[in-house]
């Protein structure tokens, strides 16, 4: 029988066993070999800045896709000082392995601990965002993980040269580069390998769009962790203070349109929307963004544009808000419930009792009392940097940093017993 050799399937092969040697030696490091890699890691960026520079400006030229998400793709001097201070901040967490999460003795003596522990090789793939490849490559080498990262074609050259970096770090911590590894060339066929490497990488987390997620989940045949879209609501209720809600909605919608964390619709109660609304819209409105209300909101506004069911159902990442009326907590929980993807979302009040209520009534990953939906990211959360964000019901939801990058094994001590 005649097979047809699969280059792509070869390429992941090699890559993935090399990538589990490595995991094996990421394991056993020490934690303070782990912090000299990713500070030489971050040293390494700085030093290369002019030709990672040069790398994403020949990305950008090339760059056909939307407008919109073009800022996706730039990097800058600050853009990539943030990245290399990302890796700092990694190296500065407390170690996530052998940490013992729980301990007890049994009757018969056996000595019990739950004790945190590696995944092993990480499969990452994402779509633009360069620094993607960075902050994934720093939290999989602190949590003792190997990864192989493949990003977008959008972003190739950049990658490279950031995958050059983290490189650097490993020599000069005397680990093994394979721990660090990106995907050759821009074959598509590479991602379709390393969703079917069952048994070669043992998590696979894609970031990106909605098309990227689907496909991921639709074909693997290894575990997966991600979201599938970013649609997050703020709820403006009734006892909210004017002005902060003018602010934080300001800040949640337009600080940057084309992250999974921007707000995409606004609910606010039919008590305070007829005075607070129009200056809501007036705000959004003067820095570019526009509008699909429902037809509450439309009496209160008739020019602004009706909206659909589909208009609620839309991740924009764009300067576009949904724009829903709601009779109170419950009203806005159940519009979310119907419409979200429970990824974030924030309520706006000074009602401590109605903020409890939305809090722990509102199913998503992440939920926020007086603050931007846009602090859903792992830097704020103070994990130095995150790997994506997780709204599945399994192992790890909202930003996924260092410690949720690791499971646990157990480890039983005796002095003799035998099983009756």
């Amino acid at each position: 029988m005649n097979i047809e050799f699969d280059p792509a399937a070869g390429e992941v092969r090699a890559a993935s066993l090399a990538a589990r040697d490595a995991a094996r030696v990421l394991a056993r490091s020490p934690h303070a070999q782990r912090q000299v890699a990713l500070r030489a890691a971050a040293t390494a960026l700085r030093a290369r800045m002019p030709e990672l520079l040069a790398a994403n400006a020949q990305d950008l030229d090339a760059y056909e896709g939307l407008l919109s998400l073009r800022d996706r793709l730039r990097l800058d001097e600050r853009r990539i000082e943030g990245m290399a201070v990302g890796l700092e901040e990694i190296a500065d967490l407390p170690d996530p392995l052998g940490h013992v999460q729980a301990e007890w003795t049994r009757p018969n003596g056996l000595k019990f601990q739950r004790v945190s522990t590696p995944i092993g090789v990480i499969g990452m793939i994402y779509e633009s965002r360069p620094n993607v490849g960075a902050d994934a490559a720093g939290i999989c080498l602190k949590s003792g993980n190997a990864v192989i990262l493949r990003g977008g074609s959008d972003s190739f050259h950049s990658a490279q040269v950031i995958h050059a970096a983290m490189a650097d770090g490993l020599r000069a911590a005397g680990l093994p580069e394979a721990a660090v590894q990106v995907a050759p060339g821009r074959d598509r066929a590479f991602v379709a390998a390393m969703l079917k490497a069952s048994g070669l990488i043992d998590l696979i987390i894609p970031r990106g769009g909605k098309g990227l997620v689907t496909r991921v989940q639709a074909e693997a045949r290894v575990p997966v962790l991600s979201h599938a879209e970013g649609l997050c609501h703020t709820y403006i209720h009734a006892a909210a203070d004017p002005a902060m809600a003018r602010a934080i909605m300001l800040n949640a919608k337009m600080r940057r349109t084309d992250v999974c964390g921007a707000t995409e619709t606004l609910l606010i109660d039919a008590a305070i929307a007829p005075t607070l609304l129009p200056e809501i819209v007036a705000d959004l409105a003067a820095q570019g963004c526009d509008f699909r209300a429902d037809a509450r909101a439309r009496v209160i506004l008739p020019d602004l544009a009706p909206a659909t069911e589909a208009d609620f159902h839309t991740e924009w990442l764009d300067r576009v808000l949904s724009i829903a009326v709601v009779d109170g907590v419950e009203s806005a929980i159940a519009h979310i419930e119907r419409f979200g993807s429970e990824h974030t979302e924030a309520i706006i009040t000074e009602d401590a009792a109605a903020a409890e209520l939305f809090l722990n009534g509102t199913p998503s990953a992440v939920v926020l009392w007086n603050a931007s939906t846009q602090f859903c990211d792992g830097g704020e959360f103070g994990f130095g940097a995150e790997i994506g964000i997780a709204t599945g019901r399994i192992h790890a939801r909202g930003p996924v940093g260092v410690e949720q990058l690791t499971i646990f094994r157990y480890q039983v001590r005796g002095d003799g017993q035998v099983r009756s």
